[in-house]
């Protein structure tokens, strides 16, 4: 059995599983971060499970590199998969990619391609924005002169940076605050280009297809 087949097993096999674990991390993560007033015992057990979700990612990650045979070569054209292992918040995309395969799996997807992509830009942002919230006001909650005092403070900030709105009544002062923010707002503005490029491009075909239907001479 050659190196691909291997690889596409090893894949199929772990697509679940990393998906169990992007959810355990976030969960584990939230409690740590909503509830510190938990028993100590608590707190240890859900740190224990971020990094064990860290280890089954930095495992796949290694065998899907041996595998490929592709050395440095893998890195670039698995760039996801790198930026999912470094940083730990965007491991909820793997409930999208899993998402998508599982629609592949079971014959063609139901949706339009144009559908797909708006329904996973906007599960993307769901899962990003409440990892992304959960993480600047980890940083920020009793900082001095700190804006964001509450969880629902960092909800709101996030909504307003995805939406590229900014009203600055809410903002992270520290700097770690700061360059969760910058990840963010980038973020935000990939998946509202990819939104709104997808729908227009959606109504193009439309009045493309109506102007094609339409009788010569009309």
């Amino acid at each position: 059995m050659d190196d691909d087949s291997r690889k596409i097993r090893w894949e199929a096999r772990t697509e679940v599983p990393l998906a169990v674990a992007s959810l355990v991390f976030l969960t584990s993560y939230a409690i740590r971060v909503l509830a510190p007033g938990l028993p100590d015992g608590v707190l240890a057990l859900c740190l224990a499970l971020m990094l064990a979700s860290w280890a089954l990612f930095a495992v796949d990650y290694a065998v899907r590199w041996r595998l490929s045979g592709q050395r440095l070569r893998f890195v670039r054209t698995h760039w996801l998969d790198t930026l999912v292992l470094v940083l730990p918040l965007l491991r909820p995309l793997r409930v999208v990619k899993v998402y998508e395969a599982v629609q592949r799996r079971h014959g063609r997807p139901r949706l339009a391609l144009h559908a797909r992509v708006m329904l996973y830009a906007g599960l993307s942002a769901v899962l990003l924005g409440f990892a992304g919230a959960l993480a600047v006001y980890q940083q920020e909650r009793g900082a001095p002169q700190a804006s964001m005092r509450t969880f629902g403070d960092a909800v709101w900030w996030t909504c307003a940076t995805f939406a590229t709105v900014g009203y600055g009544d809410v903002s992270p002062v520290t700097p770690v605050g700061r360059l969760i923010a910058v990840g963010m707002m980038a973020i935000g503005m990939a998946l509202l280009g990819a939104v709104t490029g997808t729908f227009a491009s959606w109504l193009l075909q439309v009045f493309a297809r109506e102007d094609d239907e339409r009788p010569p001479g009309s």
